[in-house]
């Protein structure tokens, strides 16, 4: 069924300005690192995309290696440009990143000039896309010269294959090289990605106060801790899901600490009429260096329940006092290690 986007999309949604840039991206967009790839359900997620859509999400976050298997979700979502979102390109942020192993060999992995270079023309291949919108470092790459891996971003944008470029999980300190390197090429680094939710609060140790100096742009991924900042966990690891899979959301990390910590936030979404997830995007947004959340969703419904955050209530002065109290530190930050070398 030939699909029509809703006409009131743009009434539905906020809009953030990407740090000092002439970009402004929805409060939250929509991730495809999960729910999108080949061993998911196709029609699925194809639904999900074009609810996001219809409620104002235009941007939709890819990498090379999301799927799974590596490169699928690039695959269906270029099936879904074909099939559903050709006519609302230019009404699109598309991104996509290179940094994390995508083929054998010494150059299918890291930041070398030609590894990303080549994962950039198969993305756009894969998505049958003439450039993307975003062109991301996806970590750090401890052994290649970063003025190489940020000359192959810069590269990208002057060959008209990406508008803008960005990096992902780089420290402060590297996050200032970067951006000094691109300045000196000719183009700006529009944003960064870093990890960020209750849990997981690194940015707020110099990242934050550095995006904001420099003028770049914050849109935080694993806002809701992959799923562990929902009702999902909160008595204990159901079967089958994400964290019996052996995968990024490690058993370890529903360790009974955190299960504990989750239960009282839990609590204080539930006295503000709101569910856990909802309330911890709330939250990830509060401060305005963050342009927009990043979220995943395996069904319309989770989706819903996602973007009906920005109707709830601001939290207030109290309230922010109290989630301090069990938003720490909960071991979960799987990137701490490539954000610098």
């Amino acid at each position: 069924m030939p699909y029509d986007a809703a006409a009131d999309r743009y009434g539905r949604l906020s809009y953030r300005r990407c740090g000092r840039s002439g970009l402004d991206l929805p409060a939250i967009s929509l991730g495809l690192w999960q729910n999108f790839g080949g061993k998911d359900v196709f029609e699925t997620g194809r639904a999900v995309l074009r609810r996001a859509f219809d409620r104002g999400v235009t941007h939709f976050d890819l990498a090379n290696n999301y799927g799974p298997p590596p490169g699928s979700a690039e695959e269906n979502f270029g099936r879904w440009m074909a099939s559903d979102f050709r006519p609302y390109r230019d009404e699109l942020v598309i991104s996509t990143k290179a940094g994390y192993e995508m083929w054998p060999g010494p150059y299918g992995n890291f930041g070398s000039r030609k590894y990303l270079t080549a994962s950039l023309d198969q993305s756009l291949k894969r998505m049958g896309l003439d450039y993307v919108d975003i062109f991301y470092s996806h970590r750090v790459d401890p052994n290649t010269p970063l003025e190489e891996t940020m000359g192959a971003l810069a590269q990208a944008v002057r060959q008209g294959k990406a508008l803008y470029v960005g990096i992902s999980s780089y420290s402060p300190e590297m996050t200032r090289k970067a951006a000094d390197l691109l300045k000196s090429m000719g183009t700006p680094c529009l944003i960064h990605q870093p990890s960020y939710s209750m849990l997981n609060r690194w940015i707020e140790d110099g990242l934050l106060d550095t995006l904001e100096e420099l003028g770049i742009g914050c849109i935080a991924f694993s806002a809701l801790a992959q799923g562990m900042l929902t009702s999902k966990y909160l008595e204990g690891i159901p079967e089958g899901s994400r964290a019996t899979r052996g995968g990024s959301l490690k058993e370890g990390f529903l360790s009974e600490d955190n299960i504990q910590r989750i239960r009282q936030l839990n609590e204080i979404a539930r006295r503000r009429g709101q569910s856990l997830a909802q309330m911890s995007l709330l939250w990830v947004l509060r401060d305005p260096r963050v342009t927009s959340a990043l979220i995943g969703a395996r069904t319309v419904e989770q989706l819903d329940d996602s973007l009906d955050a920005l109707d709830g209530s601001p939290l207030t002065p109290e309230e922010l006092a109290e989630i301090d109290r069990f938003a720490t530190d909960g071991g979960i930050d799987l990137w701490r290690a490539s954000s610098s070398r």
